[in-house]
């Protein structure tokens, strides 16, 4: 009886242990496919942040999807096309399509400006200054485009910058004279599939995001910040830009209002791999990670990270609390 008692609480022992060393076990070393949706204009930057994590979590397989942000968003919204993290270049996106049904909470990571691309092959490309731009763009012949509105934040920012250029350069009616002098044919998708259309003479001036046009090699002039939308401090002056745009649902419109470029991620409710996920954030959002990355790439990111209330924070893994801050 005594050696069937000794017997049990050694049994116990060891079945305690187990329960706690069990947990640290499973969840030592994320693996198994992590998949992520992004923005088509962190494509470049996310490849290399893929490279690396990958380096360090060798049994992670990062399968990403980069197209515009509306669009990615609505893959899973309304398609409900399996993810484990969204990436906008418009934190808005997530906020207003993600949040609360598919996401609880979103960080933003990066800011960014737009600027206008171009190549040596550009008609005008020797003329063309930050001070001349509209003009040239309002010329017969010159092929200009920008992305899809409804698809994509760069195309309605796109809009915006227009309609802010009017307003700054005090000239009235400058923004429907040059979209006049744009065909619908010259709308994409995403705002990357631009940059081919460039390099090859099919297009001569293409709206692009600044880190874009670094990454790609691009010529591209700098705008004023009233124009850009790079500049929180400027943000009284972007909402006087509006844009229409596809809603949620078919046959629906919402109103897209002026705001500096502000870049948002989340992780999804329905998450396949949370170890993965989390993992991969927590890399995405260390200063000598991620983001140093992004700064490297031409995209300015946020050091903290950001997210606007104490509420939202206490959603956020625990694990990612030392990369943020509660700022508006």
């Amino acid at each position: 009886m005594i050696k069937l008692a000794n017997l049990m609480k050694c049994a116990r022992f060891i079945f305690v242990a187990l329960m706690v060393l069990l947990p640290f076990s499973v969840s030592a070393e994320p693996q198994g496919k992590l998949i992520i949706l992004h923005a088509g204009s962190l494509t470049v930057p996310f490849a290399k942040i893929e490279k690396d994590f990958e380096a360090k979590f060798s049994k992670v397989d990062v399968l990403r999807e980069g197209g515009g942000s509306t669009k990615m968003a609505r893959m899973i919204s309304e398609l409900h096309k399996p993810a484990d993290i969204m990436a906008s270049a418009d934190f808005n996106v997530i906020d207003k399509t993600l949040i609360p049904e598919y996401a609880v909470w979103n960080i933003r990571f990066a800011t960014n400006q737009l600027v206008l691309c171009y190549t040596d092959k550009s008609r005008f490309a020797d003329q063309i200054t930050a001070n001349n731009w509209y003009k040239i763009l309002g010329r017969k012949g010159v092929l200009w485009g920008h992305s899809d509105p409804n698809l994509d934040p760069c195309g309605y920012r796109s809009l915006m910058a227009l309609q802010l250029s009017e307003k700054y350069y005090k000239v009235p009616g400058l923004h429907d004279q040059l979209i006049a002098n744009r065909p619908k044919k010259n709308i994409r998708p995403k705002s990357v599939e631009l940059v081919s259309l460039l390099k090859t003479g099919n297009m001569d001036y293409a709206w692009e995001y600044l880190s874009v046009a670094v990454q790609h090699g691009l010529n591209y002039i700098t705008l004023p910040d009233e124009i850009n939308l790079g500049n929180y401090k400027k943000d009284a002056f972007y909402r006087q830009a509006t844009v229409k745009v596809t809603g949620k649902k078919p046959g629906t419109w919402m109103t897209r209002i002026g705001k500096s470029c502000t870049y948002g991620i989340t992780i999804l409710k329905n998450v396949q791999n949370p170890e993965a996920a989390e993992a991969f954030l927590e890399y995405l959002l260390d200063p000598d990670g991620g983001l140093k990355t992004l700064k490297d790439m031409g995209q300015p990111p946020f050091i903290p990270c950001r997210v606007p209330t104490k509420k939202m924070k206490s959603t956020v893994p625990l694990s990612l609390h030392k990369w943020i801050e509660v700022r508006n």
